[in-house]
């Protein structure tokens, strides 16, 4: 049996495991409840996906507050997604919906304990675009409600060192969402890309390549490469990868969606994302546009061996909503996070003028 040939088995079984019953999608409004899409089977809060529903991951994932993510993508029967350029994000046809699930484990030592899903995020291509709209979980995880103008959740968890954490999970409003899904002026995902989604899944079905499955599933179209030829990130929190392409893969998916050449921040000249090479774009003693307070008294965006004098890792390290980056999306410090990006600068050779 070809390759190619186990794969549709494999996809097919999975399939034909799920409900049959149909996702609903109304072209031009939104549902004010997440269960009129019908994107889940029986109780809602099981997340179980229901017909031609995928579940898909990115390698290295945009950091929310330590909540976690469950994503997933619909395509509607027919049609298929296809890839234009390998750095770019998928080409998804009219009516696709990307799904995403922010949720806390109770005590993240034993997710059998139970979640909280605080909110789902829907990205829809409507005709005119993508419409990105949010919903909110009641306490009593039977139902999510549409919510425009966004919201504050007091959340609470324990983490695997068996700590106690809280915060005031922030619930982005409508034009906040647009912020962050800038690219090239329109509102786009940031996560669906090939290098992004070029990993192993545990389907039900079993462990299988994203992309294959996908293209096994009829969802995209048919590349003539296998999933080893194609680009792949580097999983940030992975120390068997080289530190460089980790810290890369880290700002890319935290900051490159505003700090790229086609980005809202590209006046900036500060571009964060793995296909830069030029040293002055990664912001190697280049001093800022305007950062203002956001400096910290610092001269350069980023001072070879030498990260606590770096306004990227003083920006990172804030809290306060002028000097903050992203300034979005968190309301605490990624300790693990600014760790690599400490470590990442701190083995740069050089220093800059005025800084030694």
């Amino acid at each position: 049996m070809s390759g190619k040939i186990l794969l549709r088995l494999i996809a097919t079984v999975l399939l034909a495991t799920q409900c049959n019953s149909t996702v609903r999608l109304d072209p031009e409004q939104p549902f004010k409840k997440l269960s009129d899409y019908q994107f889940f089977t029986g109780d809602i809060k099981s997340l179980t996906p229901n017909d031609r529903v995928l579940p898909y991951d990115i390698i290295t994932p945009l950091f929310s507050d330590y909540a976690e993510k469950a994503r997933f993508v619909w395509i509607p029967p027919g049609k298929q997604a296809r890839v234009v350029n390998m750095d770019e994000t998928f080409e998804f046809p009219v009516g696709s919906v990307l799904i995403k699930n922010f949720y806390y484990y109770h005590d993240i030592r034993d997710p059998q304990q139970g979640r909280q899903i605080i909110e789902t995020r829907l990205l829809i291509h409507r005709d005119r675009g993508w419409d990105a709209l949010t919903y909110v979980w009641n306490q009593e995880q039977t139902e999510a409600h549409l919510e425009i103008a966004g919201d504050v959740q007091q959340v609470s968890w324990i983490d695997s060192q068996g700590r106690e954490n809280s915060t005031s999970f922030i619930i982005p409003n409508k034009n906040q969402c647009k912020g962050c899904h800038e690219y090239k002026k329109e509102l786009t995902p940031i996560g669906p890309k090939v290098k992004h989604l070029n990993r192993q899944f545990d389907y039900p079905s079993g462990n299988m390549n994203q992309l294959s499955m996908w293209q096994s599933s009829g969802i995209l179209e048919e590349m003539e490469q296998q999933p080893g030829q194609l680009p792949q990130i580097a999983a940030w929190d992975d120390s068997k990868e080289a530190l460089d392409k980790r810290a890369l893969a880290y700002m890319e998916i935290n900051c490159g969606i505003c700090h790229s050449e086609q980005g809202p921040a590209y006046i900036s000249g500060l571009y964060l994302h793995t296909g830069t090479t030029n040293p002055n774009h990664l912001g190697f003693c280049k001093s800022p546009v305007s950062a203002g307070s956001g400096s910290g008294g610092h001269r350069y965006d980023v001072v070879p061996g030498r990260p606590d004098q770096s306004i990227l890792l003083y920006r990172m390290r804030s809290l306060n909503p002028g000097e903050m980056m992203p300034e979005l999306g968190r309301t605490v410090v990624h300790t693990e996070g600014v760790e690599l990006i400490r470590e990442w600068i701190a083995s740069l050779n050089g220093g800059c003028p005025e800084s030694l």
